[in-house]
């Protein structure tokens, strides 16, 4: 299994909604709502030019994208981190967090935010990623837990 990453393009965005949806669609039906999930190609394209995008390849085959936006002089937010769920469990997440480490050479830190009722999300940027616990925060009926990782 060889894993690649290539900056997302424009023309990528079709490609990425479908990704985000297929990624996303068990928190669209757990929470009623998922900002990941049913965007247009209009709103993918306009997320691509906001928050830089690096689509996962596993074999030459996009299973996966992350993301990430500057917060300020070397602090960084993971705005999107999402694999394809047959490709999840096989360590493809743990290797794009990594990967970005290494593309933001000036990080000292990263911050990121997902449900805290998602035991294995919790599990595997603790475990497998080396984040902390930061905060705790709602948005709507959601509550969220704030990862902090710094170098």
């Amino acid at each position: 299994m060889t894993i690649e990453y290539r900056q997302a393009a424009l023309e990528d965005a079709e490609a990425l909604v479908n990704i985000y949806n297929a990624s996303f669609y068990e928190d669209y039906l757990r929470y009623g709502s998922c900002p990941g999930y049913g965007n247009t190609k209009e709103m993918m394209e306009e997320s691509i030019i906001r928050y830089p995008k690096h689509i996962i390849l596993c074999d030459h085959e996009p299973v996966g994208c992350i993301s990430y936006t500057k917060l300020g002089r070397g602090v960084y937010e993971v705005a999107c981190l999402c694999v394809v769920p047959e490709f999840q469990g096989k360590g493809i997440g743990t290797q794009a967090i990594r990967f970005l480490k290494t593309l933001l050479e000036d990080w000292e830190k990263l911050t990121l935010v997902t449900p805290l009722d998602k035991k294995q999300n919790v599990k595997f940027y603790t475990e497998k990623c080396g984040f902390h616990i930061e905060s705790t925060e709602r948005d709507g009926n959601v509550e969220l837990v704030r990862f902090a990782a710094e170098r």
